[in-house]
């Protein structure tokens, strides 16, 4: 049973560092349903589980096909980065790949994430555009790291199944996606366009490229300015504004809709 001082966990343990993450292009995936997709995705290259863990979770013992690492509860604990250690942690490769491939596929939604802070906004944003249908979600360089341990929870499996771009140059993005016949649209807060006009006009049928920014700046005036139309959500409460979540659930919800209209 390997130990917090075994060198296979010493090692694992040093991808809780972005610095080391970039390194190697290898990152931790903790909890069942980030295992189960890594897994099927075959991004997994070395599995650490408890004794309790692998009777849990046989099914992923058995979908694994190597051989999986025992380790002690403070094992796991020291791989962990949650107050309650599930287990089970995957050491994963990176599964980004770059721009210029990814758009040339043509994907009907897309995500350009600028600048985002939050872990757990990006990784909210990440299992958001999956359910939405999104095929592609970006992080512009300055961004929080895509395999950062609280955005790979976040987006609860969803990272292992979009085309995912990292330190993306926005005006690169910006030039692919006409290149590749997608509008541009930009998510701010004072729009001159109203998401539900946007919508009912039928123009977010076409292929679309979503530019969010910052949760406290928003995104750059210059960004905003290069985009196809800068679009606001309606607010029709009292509330002050959305946060970055939740903003872009609502417009990918609405792109997802008017393209999957007959």
């Amino acid at each position: 049973m390997l130990t917090p001082r075994s060198p296979r966990v010493v090692a694992a343990r040093r991808l809780t560092s972005r610095a080391e993450r970039s390194a190697t292009a290898s990152f931790l995936a903790e909890g069942p349903q980030a295992v189960r997709e890594a897994i099927a995705a075959g991004a997994v290259t070395a599995l650490f589980c408890t004794p309790a863990a692998a009777v849990r979770h046989r099914d992923l013992m058995s979908a694994w096909s190597g051989r999986h690492r025992v380790v002690s509860e403070g094992a796991a604990a020291s791989l962990s980065e949650t107050v309650h250690p599930q287990g089970i942690v995957a050491v994963c490769t990176a599964v980004d790949r770059p721009l210029a491939e990814v758009m040339s596929a043509g994907p009907r939604l897309a995500v350009l994430l600028a600048e985002i802070n939050d872990p757990g906004n990006a990784g909210t944003v990440l299992r958001t555009a999956d359910a939405a249908g999104a095929r592609l979600v970006a992080f512009s360089a300055g961004s929080v790291d895509p395999y950062n341990g609280k955005c790979v929870r976040a987006s609860a499996g969803s990272l292992f199944h979009l085309d995912l771009v990292r330190d993306a140059g926005p005006a690169d993005a910006l030039a692919a996606a006409r290149a590749a016949e997608m509008r541009v649209l930009a998510a701010i807060a004072d729009g001159e366009n109203d998401l539900d006009s946007e919508a009912d006009s039928g123009r977010l049928a076409v292929p679309t490229l979503w530019l969010f920014g910052n949760e406290a700046r928003g995104l750059s005036s210059d960004l905003a300015a290069a985009s196809d139309a800068r679009v606001r959500v309606p607010i029709h409460g009292r509330a002050e504004s959305l946060n970055l979540a939740a903003a872009a659930a609502v417009c990918l919800y609405a792109s997802a809709r008017c393209q999957r209209r007959p």
